[in-house]
C-alpha cells in the first residue's frame, strides 16, 4: 500500500514485551519506514509500566502508559498502581491498560472485584485527565456501561470484540475503539468497523498478538494492514482514513501525541 504518512500512531502496543528484547529498535524502524511516528505502550503491571517509561525515556517515538491488567484482582496492588500514575501523571500518555475481561474472570465475586477496581481507574482518568486505554474481552457491553455509570470522559476501547450494538452507547458519549491488524481474519471485527463512524476509530497493532498472521509476531509497522482493510470495508481511501484515524488520536490523546502537530 502506499505510505499513509508519517503522522500515524500506533495507539496500543505492548512494546514492553521480553519478545522485543533482542530487536525493539529493528522494530521501531520498520515501524517508521510503515509511516508509523509513534506508539503508545501499554502495560499490565507496574514493572511494565517502568519499563515503559524507560523506554520512553530513550525513544521519542514512544509514549508511555501505566495500567493493571483486569486479571490482577488485587486491591492492593491497584492502590499501589493509582500512586505510580499519580507520581508519573507527567510522563504518561495513558491509563492501560485497565478495565473488565469476563472470559478469563468468570466468578461473580471475582468480577465484582474487578469493577470496583476499573471504577477507581475511572476515577483516576477523570481526576487526572489522562485518557483509558481498555481491555474489555467478552466484556464489551459491561465496560461501556460502567464507563457511562461513572462519566468517563476520554475512553479508547481496545480490540473491542462484541457487537456494534454494545459499542454504540460509547461512540454517543465521544468514545473511540482501535481496531488491530488481526481485522483481516476476523468477521466479527469487519462488521464492527462497517457500522461504526470513521470518526470513533483509532488503529492499534496490540503488538505482539493480534497480527494479520497469528502465528508471526505482531509488530507496530502493521496497524498499516488495518488501515488498508478499514478503507476497503468502508469503500474509501486509505489516505482518507489514515487522516481520519490521526485526527482521532490527536482529539483523544492530544496534538502532541501526533508527530508533527504538536
Amino acid at each position: 500500500m502506499p505510505q499513509p504518512g508519517p503522522r500515524l500512531v500506533d495507539v496500543h502496543a505492548h512494546l514492553c514485551d521480553p519478545g522485543f528484547d533482542h530487536d525493539r529498535d529493528a522494530v521501531l524502524g520498520r515501524a517508521r519506514r510503515a509511516g508509523v511516528g509513534g506508539v503508545i505502550a501499554v502495560g499490565e503491571d507496574i514493572a511494565d509500566a517502568c519499563k515503559n517509561l524507560d523506554l520512553a525515556a530513550a525513544q521519542p517515538m514512544i509514549m508511555a502508559a501505566a495500567g493493571l491488567y483486569p486479571t490482577h484482582l488485587d486491591l492492593v496492588q491497584a492502590a499501589e498502581m493509582e500512586t505510580f500514575i499519580r507520581q508519573n501523571r507527567k510522563h504518561l500518555a495513558a491509563i492501560g491498560e485497565v478495565g473488565l475481561d469476563y472470559w478469563a474472570v468468570q466468578e461473580e465475586s471475582d468480577k465484582a472485584l474487578q469493577r470496583e477496581i476499573f471504577r477507581r481507574f475511572i476515577a483516576l482518568s477523570n481526576e487526572l485527565d489522562l485518557p483509558l486505554n481498555i481491555h474489555s474481552r467478552a466484556a464489551g457491553r459491561h465496560a461501556v456501561a460502567l464507563l457511562l455509570e461513572n462519566n468517563a470522559r476520554k475512553v479508547q476501547l481496545h480490540a473491542f470484540d462484541g457487537k456494534a450494538g454494545a459499542a454504540l452507547p460509547g461512540v454517543e458519549a465521544g468514545y473511540f475503539f482501535s481496531i488491530p491488524p488481526s481485522l483481516v481474519r476476523s468477521r466479527q471485527k469487519q462488521k464492527l468497523v462497517k457500522q461504526l463512524p470513521l470518526g470513533c476509530l483509532l488503529v492499534e497493532s496490540d503488538s505482539p498478538v493480534l497480527g494479520p498472521d497469528p502465528q508471526v509476531r505482531n509488530e507496530p509497522a502493521n496497524i498499516t494492514v488495518a488501515i488498508t482493510a478499514i478503507a476497503r470495508i468502508k469503500e474509501i481511501s486509505e489516505a482518507e482514513v489514515a487522516e481520519a484515524v490521526t485526527e482521532n488520536t490527536a482529539r483523544l490523546y492530544g496534538t502532541q501525541s501526533v508527530p508533527g502537530e504538536g
